[in-house]
């Protein structure tokens, strides 16, 4: 697994793939600089005249409902249902899911209109879009990703999608395949829009990856190995948010190599 690392790190930054994101406006701006440190193209487009022609010509989708609007809903579910049609990588982040009754309407209808090739979310909300009742504390998470294999599994064999977890120990599940990613640090849960950009990378490198478990897990490494090497440097949440950045754009395969903690089982 870690050469498939290192391999599809090259491979993205060679085609440089074009990420089309609806995603939220709290983490849009670093959502962007993230896959473009990264070495991906990324655009915001959410308007229900052009979603469908965005996704025409971007090589993946990611769709994140941390923001939710009647309009942008409907834009979702448009770009969703092309992507399938065109047989594009689609990324779903169940932000909040659990948080609000509208909320998870909005998640079902999503599910409804297309099944995605990755789920990407915390421990709560993969429980939550699985079904089971959780106690969440807005969009953060108050289960461990262990404690969400269960869920995860159902969610992948129900929509036949990759569900990745993210927690001190990132969870990776397909099937009866499963991948734990040990890297990163605490500090990462204290800077805004760290899932959004976990989302956003298993959106590029499934754009470059035919397999969408080694993409997830391409992309949880990745930004764990980055978090790692970025507080080597920075050790409050302001420095260590343009450390991070920074380090996405210096991250070699030899880091991956090197640094990444994956087991599979």
């Amino acid at each position: 697994m870690i050469n498939s690392l290192q391999a599809n790190l090259q491979k993205l930054r060679a085609s440089a793939p074009l990420v089309h994101n609806i995603t939220n406006f709290v983490v849009m701006n670093f959502t962007a600089n993230a896959l473009l440190a990264v070495g991906a193209s990324p655009v915001m487009a959410h308007a229900t005249e052009e979603v469908e022609d965005m996704v025409s010509i971007a090589d993946a989708l990611v769709v994140n409902i941390g923001t939710l609007s009647l309009q942008w809903v409907e834009g979702m579910k448009l770009a969703m249902k092309k992507a399938a049609q065109l047989g594009k990588p689609i990324i779903l982040d169940p932000v909040g899911a659990g948080a609000t009754p509208y909320r998870n309407s909005v998640l079902a209808e999503l599910l409804e209109t297309a099944s995605p090739t990755i789920i990407r979310g915390n421990g709560s909300e993969i429980l939550a879009l699985a079904g089971a009742s959780v106690q969440t504390k807005g969009v953060d998470s108050t289960a461990d990703s262990t404690d969400s294999i269960g869920a995860a599994r159902v969610l992948s064999k129900r929509f036949g999608a990759v569900v990745s977890v993210s927690g001190a120990v990132d969870v990776i599940v397909h099937g009866s395949r499963i991948g734990w990613v040990s890297n990163g640090v605490p500090l990462m849960t204290k800077v805004t829009g760290m899932g959004c950009s976990a989302s956003a990378l298993a959106g590029a490198f499934a754009a470059v990856c035919p397999d969408p478990f080694e993409a997830a897990v391409s992309a949880a490494a990745t930004m764990g190995v980055c978090g790692e090497l970025a507080f080597r440097n920075a050790k409050l949440p302001g420095s260590f948010q343009i450390a991070f950045l920074d380090t996405l754009s210096e991250i070699s395969p030899a880091h991956l190599q090197e640094l990444s903690k994956i087991r599979l089982e």
